[in-house]
Parts: structure tokens; C-alpha cells; sequence
């Protein structure tokens, strides 16, 4: 089966073979929207000037926000989707935008929270989807209905997602 059949190819597939498409077209779409989104994030800081961060470092200094986290829970939470997190928080901590420690009680975990500057970079990025939504909502793109059910299959995906990697294990 091809994947990259038109949408009105895939409207006279029946059935599973249909669905099928749908959720391999869904599947790219989820991809393509995180590669987007990081794209948006690097033009706004290149915009501004800030070259000594990359666009996944700023949406993990976002999400970590006001917490103070170890590396397992910004995996575990959903905050960091790459695959060498203890890079980019080394190179958080020696750019001055993190703060780190040894965890009191584990002294193997390191604690991680924001400087001033990394709260800066995160204030940032919440500008920039603040600016996004207003104008989003302003030119009618998503209504709430609308956005609410996406979140609402997004969250059940997720939930599936979920459910069948406990299962294997």
C-alpha cells in the first residue's frame, strides 16, 4: 500500500484498508507538525538573535518551566522527545541556562531547574505560542470545538500508545 495516496484516493478504500491510510496519513502528520514546530521555535530565535540554543534545547527549557526535574522525569513527564537528553542538558547547564544538582536523596540523579536566563528563554517561547493561539483564534483556523476535539483523539491515541508499551513489558 502506498502511504502517500491523495485523500481522494483513500476515500475509496473500505474498511480496515481504508482506515489503514488514514492512520499512516495521521502518523506523518504527527511528525511533520513536532518538525514544524521546531522550525517555528529555531526562525523565532534566529529572529531574535539567540544562536547559542537550538530549537529542541528552548522547548525543553519551556516545558521544564518553573520545575526542578531529573533527566528520567523529563522523559518520563513527556517534556524531552530526543534521544540524549543528558546531552542537551549538559549543554543547557554549561550555557548558564539550567541550574543542576546532585538529588539528596539518590546522589546518582541530578536535579535540573532554570536559571534566570533559561526562565527568559522559556518566557520566550511561551510568547511566541501565545502570539500563535491569539492569532489562531483571531482568523477562525481552530475554534474551541474544534482544537478540544483534536486534543480529545490526540489523548486517546496516546492512552492506546501507552497502553501497548506496557504491554509488552
Amino acid at each position: 500500500m502506498n502511504k502517500a495516496m491523495a485523500p481522494d484516493q483513500m476515500r475509496g478504500l473500505s474498511g480496515a484498508e481504508g482506515f489503514l491510510e488514514h492512520y499512516l496519513d495521521s502518523l506523518s502528520m504527527i511528525e511533520r507538525l513536532h518538525r514544524l514546530l521546531l522550525d517555528v521555535i529555531k526562525d523565532e530565535f534566529e529572529r531574535l538573535g539567540v544562536i547559542d540554543i537550538n530549537a529542541v534545547q528552548a522547548l525543553l527549557l519551556f516545558n521544564v518551566g518553573e520545575n526542578e526535574l531529573t533527566a528520567g522525569e523529563l522523559r518520563t513527564r513527556g517534556y524531552y522527545q530526543g534521544s540524549n537528553v543528558s546531552y542537551n542538558l549538559k549543554k543547557l547547564v554549561e550555557a548558564g541556562y539550567m541550574h543542576h544538582q546532585k538529588c539528596a536523596i539518590d546522589r546518582r540523579a541530578v536535579r535540573v531547574s532554570l536559571t534566570e536566563r533559561g526562565r527568559r528563554i522559556s518566557e520566550t517561547v511561551a510568547d511566541l505560542f501565545a502570539r500563535h493561539a491569539e492569532a489562531i483564534d483571531k482568523g477562525g483556523l481552530l475554534d474551541d470545538p474544534g482544537i478540544n476535539s483534536i486534543n480529545a483523539s490526540m489523548r486517546r491515541l496516546e492512552r492506546y500508545w501507552t497502553e501497548q508499551i506496557r504491554y509488552l513489558y
